[in-house]
């Protein structure tokens, strides 16, 4: 009686608060967060299960599609999930991450109200607190062309998502002690695709049709390459943007990215190994899944198809062969390519530079030698109520430092709505960095090896780069985006490498409107959970 009470009351909540987007449909999720064993290497550990399910259920939604996901935490710790990809416009109230929502807490629920405006596309959730991202708790999100919105190919016979990243042994919460005792993470134990090793997983396909494939790296260490043995991938959409349909035999996907294919079952029915290989790694760890046709009577035979191992350039090559495809519509009728990114002067450079370092002796990372430490009040929630002493604006630089030195700090960088930036990541690590910016979308307009410097932009794509949310930076090198700062709100910038993540490497982007309009931001929810300096709050009247 408790839980339907807080559904109707939740349910007349989201009517008020997102009354302004009534045209468009309610979709209603319940996520049961809990405990369970679970055998991804074989090995019985404590993992986070959602619906009873690892990985869990996918979250299906057309553009512009209204959501209310119930969340019920049944962990006896605090819990967060957020949502990876969705933009949240106006609404970085609901985005997930501790920067901007206080946990749930053990026993307790909380009601995300969010709008999938303009997108489509492939993305997934995952929970953002604790280190729970190593012990599962996430599943795939698919955005769907609204009907009438052409698509640029054909409908696929099927449509099969493909979670896929490295995994430990060690339960999450001794992986999160490594870090808080100031030690870098062990090397990963494996791989799994869809919560399972090898073989552990089939699609089964009929002869002579096409299939979609959305994969996704939800792993927290390591770049893989995706590949189908004997079958082509056609690339079709990249993290919300159709592209140019380029045909591969094989793909890198790094930490925190999604990909959808085209593969057509096209070759002799028999089964045929599905297989996930991690990149830039010192050994190479590989699982496989299985392709199964549906009139097969032979399993999987032969080597595992060859993909490369450690080398940069054809990864390299390889990102930068991805465009935008501009004649295609993407969530609107009109076409990808009716905003011209590329004719818009930005107004500001940023540049960001990751780091390693050890402070007060312990492993720590840091972007401009700011080394990010959680407040004990969210952000958003300071900001709101201006509470002082949270956090400063301007604490962390616009440039990198000078000096190789590094310190802790709540780093909060200023930005003005409106803003058209360039981001430049320089990455002088030997390591595959992998970057995400939550509430956007950017333009990856060129990377390339040594120091980005002004000449750099003679070789930006300011024609067809893909519009994404997380991109790669190759070690020892740089990576430049440009970015409209649409989206006022609270939000984070991060490694999506989860132990540089979790201490540092990460730090908040506040895009500020002074209109204080329900045109440029949502009012906090009536039911937003306050803690911390904010605790005993007013939020408003309904």
């Amino acid at each position: 009686m408790e839980d339907s009470k807080f559904a109707v009351y939740s349910f007349i909540a989201c009517i008020l608060f997102l009354g302004v987007n009534g045209e468009s449909p309610y979709r209603f999720f319940t996520l049961k967060v809990t405990h369970g064993d679970i055998y991804p290497l074989g090995v019985k550990q404590k993992g986070i299960l959602i619906n009873g399910q690892f990985p869990g259920p996918t979250i299906d939604a057309v553009t512009n599609d209204n959501l209310i996901i119930h969340v019920y935490n049944y962990l006896n710790v605090p819990f967060l999930i957020s949502w990876n990809g969705v933009q949240q416009r106006r609404n970085s109230w609901q985005d997930g991450v501790l920067g901007t929502n206080c946990p749930i807490r053990p026993g307790k629920n909380f009601t995300y109200v969010l709008q999938v405006k303009d997108q489509i596309g492939t993305f997934f959730y995952f929970p953002s607190l604790l280190f729970h991202k190593a012990a599962g708790g996430y599943g795939s999100i698919r955005i769907w062309s609204r009907p009438k919105i052409p698509v640029p190919f054909p409908t696929p016979a099927g449509d099969f998502t493909v979670l896929a990243g490295d995994w430990y042994k060690r339960n999450h919460y001794v992986l999160r002690r490594y870090l808080e005792s100031g030690h870098s993470l062990p090397f990963p134990d494996g791989l799994v695709i869809n919560g399972r090793g090898w073989n552990g997983y089939t699609f089964t396909v009929d002869p002579g049709r096409t299939y979609r494939f959305r994969v996704s790296n939800v792993g927290i260490s390591t770049s893989i390459n995706f590949r189908i043995q004997s079958h082509k991938l056609k690339l079709i959409e990249v993290e919300g943007s159709h592209t140019i349909q380029n045909t591969y035999h094989s793909f890198d996907i790094h930490l925190g990215q999604s990909y959808s294919f085209l593969v057509t079952a096209d070759q002799a029915s028999q089964d045929y190994y599905v297989v996930a290989t991690s990149r830039f790694t010192p050994r190479v760890l590989t699982t496989t899944a299985i392709l199964h046709y549906s009139n097969s009577r032979k399993g999987v035979s032969g080597p595992i198809p060859w993909a490369p191992t450690f080398q940069i350039a054809p990864s390299l090559m390889q990102a930068r062969s991805i465009r935008w495809n501009l004649t295609a519509s993407g969530p609107r009728p009109n076409p990808q390519g009716s905003y011209h990114y590329g004719m818009i002067t930005p107004s500001r450079t940023i540049m960001l530079a990751n780091s390693a370092h050890y402070i007060n002796g312990k492993q720590r990372y840091a972007v401009n030698g700011v080394s990010y430490v959680p407040p004990d009040t969210p952000l958003k929630l300071a900001d709101y109520f201006k509470i002082r002493g949270v956090f400063n604006l301007g604490s962390i630089p616009t440039r990198p430092p000078s000096g190789n030195n590094a310190y802790l700090r709540t780093s909060v960088m200023a930005a003005d709505f409106r803003q058209y930036v360039e981001i430049v990541f320089q990455n002088w690590e030997n390591t595959v960095q992998s970057w995400h910016i939550d509430g956007y979308s950017f333009f990856v307009v060129g990377m390339d090896g040594g120091q980005w410097t002004p000449d750099s932009r003679r070789s930006y794509n300011l024609r067809d780069a893909v519009s994404r949310c997380t991109t790669q930076v190759y070690p020892r090198s740089w990576t430049a985006i440009y970015m409209a700062l649409d989206n006022v709100g609270m939000w984070n910038i991060r490694s999506e490498n989860w132990a540089r993540q979790y201490l540092g490497q990460q730090f908040y982007l506040r895009v500020y409107s002074p209109a204080n309009s329900w045109r440029d931001e949502y009012p906090i929810p009536k039911h937003a959970l306050l803690c911390g300096r904010a605790r005993g709050r007013r939020t408003r009247p309904l």
